[in-house]
């Protein structure tokens, strides 16, 4: 079965962020054949999220929010713009994921904002961060102004966005099977790699 997670960074309740994920995550649903669907809402892990940062380890409920993402076969990430970029608490749950976690994953980037003239986060602000972070963001990305909500032309960038992610997404259960180089925290502290082998591989050949 394709997994997607769908991580949205809205602050308010109802929030136009938390519409904005939902939307993409039926239309993406809707393109695969009975996916599992995820919802990641920071908002409720806002605490957790400094105390990772703080301990360096993550709650139980964050921990299963973090491993739903590596485990993910897609993910949908939105975020609302502050200042002209993602938010903070957008930005420290991806500060906070192991690296590798999202190499090759197919990525939706998505925004809200109050009028039209942020639209181009998208491209400055949040396809460098994921590019920087391996992932493949899908050639789409969905902006939504407020007065973008009941259009019809952010219907249109929502299905060609989903079909991008839902095409890239299906095919991850492949190249899922093929075993991973690179080892987990906790595969590290179950077996630590001897101090040897790490030294041999620095070594020139």
């Amino acid at each position: 079965m394709t997994s997607i997670v769908v991580v949205s960074a809205g602050l308010s309740v109802p929030s136009s962020t938390r519409l904005l994920a939902d939307r993409i995550a039926a239309v993406t649903a809707q393109a695969l054949e009975e996916p599992e669907v995820v919802h990641v809402e920071l908002r409720d892990l806002a605490h957790d999220l400094i105390d990772n940062l703080l301990t360096g380890f993550p709650s139980p409920r964050l921990g299963e929010a973090l491993d739903a993402v590596r485990r993910a076969d897609g993910l949908v990430a939105v975020t609302p713009v502050f200042s002209a970029s993602y938010s903070g608490l957008f930005k420290t749950f991806f500060d906070v994921l192991e690296p590798g976690v999202l190499d090759g994953k197919p990525v939706l980037v998505a925004a809200t904002a109050g009028t039209a003239r942020h639209s181009l986060v998208l491209d400055h602000a949040l396809r460098p961060l994921f590019t920087y972070l391996h992932a493949v963001v899908v050639p789409t990305g969905v902006f939504a102004a407020t007065d973008d909500f009941g259009d019809a032309g952010l219907d249109a960038r929502i299905a060609r966005a989903a079909g991008e992610l839902a095409s890239l997404s299906a095919g991850r259960g492949v190249a899922r099977s093929v075993p991973s180089t690179r080892r987990t925290v906790e595969e590290e502290l179950a077996d630590p790699t001897p101090f040897e082998q790490l030294l041999r591989t620095l070594a020139p050949s």
